[in-house]
């Protein structure tokens, strides 16, 4: 099987929003390959986010990869304003809309990296399918909506067979939902290469904090990979 780098990606949501660009350059500087950007819309999920203006507005801050993660249905009509927004992938959630291949093809056209979600109650057969359609498979941990929740243990198991689905192709294993220290190398032995973190790196005071904590996270990763 391919064996990507691990890369942590901190979700944006637990930033300090009043300091937005600088928290993304901080967390960047600080050791971060990928910048996650959770957009939510109040009606897939029970929140509200942010949309494709916000996202404009922090690009110029750093050339890291922009991660969208759209928890948005239906999605297909704001393809094209997220990836001229700046985002490097773009990922949908399989539950979102009835024409799951279509939208894949479509983030496609637009130039981006392509991803798809799974909510932890969806079966990984839903994405059987579109395996050759996609660059990364980002497996939520939590029930979508929210920070601050604790990852559910079972998505371990559901990590290790989506490795095992994506055999020898080079998609990216993400995973998304209360990762910490003490969750990360579990998920990681399992099989998944890139981690999304929110209060876990924005916690402290400032970039010295931030790389502390994001140092934290790749040493526990490495370590479930041995």
């Amino acid at each position: 099987m391919t064996t990507l780098p691990i890369r942590i990606a901190p979700s944006i949501l637990a930033a300090d929003f009043s300091k937005l660009g600088q928290e993304v350059k901080d967390v960047v500087d600080a050791g971060a390959e990928w910048v996650h950007l959770d957009v939510m819309d109040g009606h897939f999920v029970p929140n509200i986010s942010f949309g494709p203006d916000v996202i404009k507005s922090l690009r110029p801050y750093t050339t890291a990869f922009f991660d969208c993660h759209l928890m948005i249905s239906p999605a297909d009509p704001y393809l094209e304003a997220f990836a001229k927004a700046g985002c490097d992938g773009i990922t949908v959630h399989a539950e979102a809309g009835a024409h799951l291949h279509r939208s894949l093809q479509t983030i496609r056209a637009l130039g981006k990296k392509v991803g798809v979600t799974l909510n932890p109650a969806t079966p990984l057969s839903v994405i059987e399918n579109v395996l050759d359609d996609v660059d990364l498979i980002l497996i939520m941990s939590v029930n979508p909506g929210f920070g601050g929740q604790k990852f559910i243990p079972a998505m371990n198991d559901k990590i290790r067979a989506a490795k095992a689905m994506i055999g020898n192709r080079p998609i990216e294993l993400e995973v998304d939902g209360g990762i910490t220290a003490d969750t990360i190398g579990a998920a990681t032995k399992a099989g998944a290469n890139v981690f999304v973190a929110g209060s876990a790196v924005y916690k402290g005071d400032g970039i010295a904090a931030y790389r502390d904590n994001i140092a934290r996270l790749k040493t526990a990763a490495e370590d479930g990979r041995r």
